[in-house]
């Protein structure tokens, strides 16, 4: 078993970890100074909202070098020193950093004083079977995993209430976001023109080909197709193929729950066309790692380098 040495230090509100290790010569050995490259979101000032990029971690090969999914296939060992390093990015304990473990369904879990007293297996089961996460606690960062499905960040600054959905192409169909306002009415009497709506980096329009199985999914669903949809030649087969337009698929979604279109911001980032520097599963297959899109509540105003 390795022996691990960490040492923290803070600037304003960025800490970083330096993290070393003693370890058999087959054991990863992650000796470099480990601090997570962020992409930042602006949703208001008392409120953290980030997805990570692929930089700043110990994982090796596809899941290089960033990843905290320990579903997906990365080293266990490496998830812990790369979840040790993002909290304390976020200047919070470990059992305040929380992802569930998704199903591509449409199922949300709200995190309370109760959860957040859970000991840490219990806690595990209870994120089983997730694709959203809401909470009005401050100090948790809640969020999701993709490497191309879309993620999407909700605020409720009134409330200070947070909500991270995972909208899959199931998930989209199924209305997750939809759900996932509505979910936010009912437990804190959320209003959705006073929301803010963040729709995180995934796969686009031009990158993301679906069969005519996934098309009639949508179109049962009675999605506007025309808006969310269009036939393109495939560069290898040649053949036209359907595409769809994630991103535009929720965005709709937030506005026919009420969201404001001035407080909806959609990432120009394709997972896809941008591999190198997020995850997509569809380049590096689904044996590699995950981005992590994550939102915080702070009861002071954020300051980040």
């Amino acid at each position: 078993m390795a022996g691990v040495v960490m040492a923290f230090f803070s600037v304003g509100f960025v800490h970083s970890v330096i993290i070393s290790t003693f370890a058999p010569e087959h054991e990863t050995i992650c000796s470099t100074m480990i601090e997570p490259r962020l992409h930042y979101f602006d949703l208001g000032p008392t409120v953290v909202a980030f997805s990570t990029t692929r930089f700043g971690g110990c994982s090796i090969g596809n899941y290089a070098e960033f990843n905290i999914n320990r579903y997906c296939g990365d080293s266990e060992e490496n998830v812990r020193k790369n979840r040790a390093a993002l909290c304390s990015l976020l200047g919070i304990d470990d059992n305040r950093l929380l992802m569930p473990h998704q199903v591509h369904q449409a199922k949300m879990l709200r995190i309370d004083e109760a959860f957040l007293r859970l000991a840490e297996p219990e806690r595990r089961e209870a994120l089983e079977g997730y694709d959203a996460l809401m909470t009005n606690q401050r100090g948790v960062c809640i969020g999701v995993s993709t490497a191309d499905c879309i993620p999407i960040l909700l605020y409720d600054e009134a409330h200070h209430a947070i909500c991270a959905v995972h909208a899959g192409w199931r998930g989209t169909v199924a209305r997750i976001v939809e759900q996932a306002i509505a979910e936010m009415k009912a437990a804190y009497d959320t209003r959705p023109e006073q929301m803010k709506a963040q729709i995180g980096p995934g796969i686009h329009l031009d990158s993301f080909e679906v069969g005519d199985e996934v098309y009639a999914a949508f179109a049962d669903a009675c999605f506007d197709m025309s808006s969310i949809s269009r036939r393109q030649r495939n560069a290898l087969s040649h053949q036209e193929k359907w595409h769809i337009d994630l991103p535009q698929c929720n965005r709709q979604q937030l506005l026919a729950s009420g969201v404001l279109p001035a407080s909806i911001a959609v990432s120009p980032i394709c997972t896809y066309q941008c591999c190198s520097d997020y995850f997509s599963a569809r380049r590096l297959g689904i044996n590699s790692g995950r981005i992590f899109t994550g939102i915080m509540s702070v009861s002071g105003p954020v300051t980040r380098k």
